[in-house]
C-alpha cells in the first residue's frame, strides 16, 4: 500500500483484487457529438485530434494488439498479471449497444483484463447504454468517467462541453441507480475561475457521493483550439505551488470514502506549452504529500 493521506485508486484496487493493478489505456474507435456535428465539429475546447487520449493505444490495430503494446510498455515500469481497460479517447458509449456489447465483450476475454473503465459524455447515456452498463456490472469490475470539468455555465460555455449541469446530475442519478461507479473529472485553472468557484465543483461533486474522482490542471497543448486562443488571450494559469494548496483544500473537503484517481495532469511533452510546472508529475505528488504533512491533514477532514 502507498501510505498516502487520501484514498487512491492503487490501494483501493489492490484491496479488491489483492494484488496490483494496471490501467492500458485503449482507443475503441469512437468519434464525439462535440465533434461529427451533431452538437458541433470542433470538439471541447481542450481535445486534441486524439480525444485527449495521447497515451492510448492506436485505433489503426486491434484491442488485442492494444492491450499487448500496453502491457509491454506498463512491464518496464510495474509488475502486474491483472489490468483495468480504460477506454479513454473520445467517447466510448457513443454507438450502437450491439457494437458496445462486442467491443467490451471481445475486451474482457483478453488474458489478465479483470475490468472496464469506459469514459464517455453525460449526454450518451440512453437507457439502454446504461442497461448495457448494468449487464457488464453485474459479470466484471466496471466504473464510468464523466468529464464534466467544471458546474460553471460560462466555463462549460467557453470549453465548449456541449451540455448543461442538469445533464450530468442527471446522468449519476442513473447509473447509481444501477449500481454503477461513477468518476467525475474537474479541471483546475480554467479562466475566469478563482478558487472559490473552483471549490464550488468540487463540493457539488462530492454530494452527489460518486464513488472517484479525477482533478488536474489545465494544460495547453499545440494543436487545440486552447493553445490558439491562448496565444491570442493569454490568461492567468495557477502556479505550481498554488495549484498544490487547490488540491489539498479539495482533498480535505471530498468525502474520505471517495476514490482519488489523478491530482495532477498528464500532457505530453513534446506538445504541452503551458504550464511547464505540470511535466514534473513526480514533484507535484511530492509536494502535495508534503503539504498534507505540513497541515497534519488528510482526504475528508473537513467533509
Amino acid at each position: 500500500m502507498d501510505g498516502k493521506r487520501y484514498n487512491t485508486l492503487n490501494n483501493e484496487l489492490q484491496r479488491i483484487f489483492g494484488e496490483k493493478v494496471l490501467k492500458l489505456s485503449l482507443d475503441g474507435g469512437f468519434t464525439c457529438p462535440n465533434r461529427d456535428g451533431t452538437i458541433d465539429k470542433r470538439g471541447c475546447i481542450f481535445c486534441s485530434e486524439e480525444g485527449s487520449g495521447e497515451f492510448a493505444g492506436s485505433r489503426h490495430v486491434s484491442i488485442r494488439e492494444q492491450v499487448d503494446e500496453q502491457k509491454r510498455l506498463l512491464s518496464r515500469k510495474w509488475k502486474a498479471n491483472k489490468y483495468i481497460a480504460y477506454f479513454q479517447n473520445f467517447t466510448n458509449t457513443y454507438n450502437s449497444v450491439e457494437r458496445l456489447r462486442t467491443l467490451y465483450d471481445e475486451t474482457l476475454k483478453l488474458d489478465g483484463v479483470v475490468g472496464l473503465a469506459i469514459a464517455t459524455r453525460p449526454d450518451c447515456l440512453s437507457d439502454d447504454v446504461i442497461d448495457l452498463l448494468q449487464e457488464f456490472n453485474k459479470k466484471t469490475f466496471l466504473w464510468v468517467e464523466l468529464g464534466l470539468q467544471s458546474i460553471h455555465e460560462s466555463s462549460a460555455r467557453f470549453i465548449r462541453r456541449g451540455y448543461c449541469l442538469p445533464t450530468y446530475s442527471n446522468a449519476v442519478e442513473r447509473l447509481k441507480e444501477k449500481n454503477i461507479r461513477v468518476v467525475t473529472h474537474l479541471i483546475i485553472g480554467l479562466p475566469n475561475e478563482d478558487k472559490d468557484d473552483i471549490m464550488a465543483s468540487v463540493r457539488y461533486v462530492a454530494n452527489k457521493k460518486i464513488w472517484g474522482i479525477k482533478l488536474h490542471s489545465l494544460y495547453i497543448q499545440r494543436g487545440t483550439d486552447l493553445y490558439e486562443y491562448y496565444l491570442k488571450a493569454p490568461f492567468r494559469l495557477p502556479t505550481k505551488d498554488e495549484y498544490v494548496d487547490i488540491i489539498v483544500d479539495a482533498l480535505e473537503i471530498l468525502p474520505a470514502d471517495v476514490i482519488i484517481h489523478r491530482l495532477t495532469g498528464d500532457g505530453k511533452k513534446e506538445l504541452l506549452y503551458e504550464p511547464k510546472w505540470s511535466l514534473d508529475k513526480a514533484s507535484v505528488l511530492t509536494s502535495i504529500d508534503k503539504e498534507l504533512k505540513i497541515r497534519d491533514s488528510h482526504q475528508g477532514i473537513k467533509s
